[in-house]
Protein backbone atom coordinates (compact mmCIF):
# COMPACT_ATOMS: atom_id res chain seq x y z
CA UNK A 1 0.00 0.00 0.00
CA UNK A 2 0.94 3.08 -0.84
CA UNK A 3 1.28 5.71 1.73
CA UNK A 4 2.71 9.25 2.15
CA UNK A 5 2.57 11.95 5.11
CA UNK A 6 1.57 15.59 4.82
CA UNK A 7 5.42 17.79 5.22
CA UNK A 8 4.91 20.53 6.94
CA UNK A 9 3.78 23.69 5.39
CA UNK A 10 3.15 21.60 1.95
CA UNK A 11 0.64 22.05 0.13
CA UNK A 12 -2.41 19.52 -0.97
CA UNK A 13 -1.21 19.89 -4.72
CA UNK A 14 2.15 18.94 -3.61
CA UNK A 15 1.40 16.17 -1.48
CA UNK A 16 -0.95 14.68 -4.57
CA UNK A 17 1.73 15.28 -6.90
CA UNK A 18 4.22 13.05 -4.62
CA UNK A 19 1.61 10.62 -4.38
CA UNK A 20 1.02 9.91 -8.07
CA UNK A 21 4.91 9.74 -8.23
CA UNK A 22 5.02 7.11 -6.06
CA UNK A 23 1.75 5.09 -7.27
CA UNK A 24 3.67 5.29 -10.74
CA UNK A 25 6.82 4.15 -8.97
CA UNK A 26 5.38 1.22 -6.75
CA UNK A 27 3.73 0.29 -10.16
CA UNK A 28 0.19 -0.19 -8.22
CA UNK A 29 -1.79 0.88 -11.68
CA UNK A 30 0.05 -1.56 -13.98
CA UNK A 31 -0.69 -4.45 -11.67
CA UNK A 32 -4.48 -3.28 -11.49
CA UNK A 33 -4.95 -3.50 -15.02
CA UNK A 34 -2.94 -6.63 -15.49
CA UNK A 35 -5.15 -8.15 -12.77
CA UNK A 36 -7.84 -7.49 -14.20
CA UNK A 37 -9.23 -9.80 -15.82
CA UNK A 38 -8.33 -13.92 -15.34
CA UNK A 39 -5.43 -15.03 -17.78
CA UNK A 40 -4.49 -18.29 -17.89
CA UNK A 41 -0.87 -19.75 -17.80
CA UNK A 42 -1.35 -21.00 -21.41
CA UNK A 43 -2.49 -17.45 -22.61
CA UNK A 44 0.26 -15.70 -20.69
CA UNK A 45 2.87 -17.72 -22.58
CA UNK A 46 1.28 -17.35 -25.43
CA UNK A 47 1.46 -13.57 -25.73
CA UNK A 48 4.87 -13.19 -24.04
CA UNK A 49 6.29 -15.24 -26.75
CA UNK A 50 4.45 -13.03 -29.15
CA UNK A 51 5.53 -10.05 -27.51
CA UNK A 52 9.67 -11.69 -27.78
CA UNK A 53 8.77 -12.22 -31.71
CA UNK A 54 7.59 -8.45 -31.71
CA UNK A 55 10.85 -7.41 -30.14
CA UNK A 56 13.33 -8.99 -31.79
CA UNK A 57 12.21 -8.29 -35.17
CA UNK A 58 12.42 -4.52 -34.06
CA UNK A 59 16.08 -5.25 -33.07
CA UNK A 60 16.58 -6.94 -36.14
CA UNK A 61 15.38 -3.93 -38.17
CA UNK A 62 17.20 -1.75 -36.08
CA UNK A 63 20.49 -3.65 -36.94
CA UNK A 64 19.88 -3.73 -40.52
CA UNK A 65 19.34 -0.40 -40.51
CA UNK A 66 22.70 0.72 -38.94
CA UNK A 67 24.58 -1.99 -41.76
Amino acid sequence: MTYVELKPNESQEALLKRFRKQVAKDGVLSTVRRKRWYVSKSELRRIQKKKAIRRSRRKQRKQAQYD
